[in-house]
């Protein structure tokens, strides 16, 4: 017996939109050792570079496909939700031989109805990017070959850290969604955005 689709569009129905949404969270919400310590790592950036201090945020990302949401996320490998929630790709954190403990790796999780729960700090609603339901797909698709530099390090001499900033950008930017004309709210920085584009522009 063929088998029945499950695509709305191939019954005659409507297909559910396609799209992502990236959120800007502040650096640290909702805790204080991570809020003070990144103020105080923006104070000695800003003094170097004869500026003042802006606010940090870092972006996260949650993609719907069809009716499914995936959260989009780079964390540490330790933690209540380390190991589990859709791990895709690992890798080391500070140094790559510190990377041999689960406490310098950090995880690339593509989480299918995935928990944002820094999100009721996000200042301004997120930033939806329409997509087409095979750049959707694609995105999940490519997490799985994601670069999985250093963490803190800067590997392409890009003059910013690989983090989280910068697997999200590099996403963006693979599936051409325009990573370069987003920017983070209040005239806040989001350390490690431009290394994610430039390393897929290595692709």
């Amino acid at each position: 017996m063929p088998r029945k689709s499950t695509d709305p569009a191939e019954d005659g129905g409507f297909a559910p939109p396609s799209f992502a949404e990236l959120w800007w969270l502040p650096v640290g919400a909702g805790g204080r050792v991570v809020a003070r310590s990144s103020r105080l790592w923006e104070r000695g950036r800003a003094l170097r570079d004869h500026r003042a201090p802006r606010p940090l945020f870092h972006a996260a990302l949650e993609i719907q496909e069809q009716g499914r949401r995936t959260l989009i996320e780079m964390a540490p490998a330790w933690g209540p939700h380390a190991g589990t929630h859709g791990v895709v790709a690992t890798g080391p954190v500070g140094a790559r031989p510190l990377g041999r403990s689960r406490f310098f790796r950090y995880e690339i999780r593509c989480w299918e109805d995935g928990l944002l729960p820094d999100r009721e700090y996000a200042p301004d609603p997120p930033v939806r990017i329409p997509l087409t339901p095979g750049d959707a797909r694609a995105a999940l698709e490519h997490l799985r070959t994601a670069p999985r530099y250093t963490w803190g390090r800067d590997p392409l001499d890009a003059g910013e850290m690989w983090n989280s900033n910068s697997l999200i950008a590099w996403l963006l930017q693979v599936i051409d969604a325009g990573p370069a004309d987003l920017h983070p709210p209040s005239g806040g920085l989001a350390p490690g955005w431009s290394a994610g584009i430039a390393a897929a522009q290595l692709r």
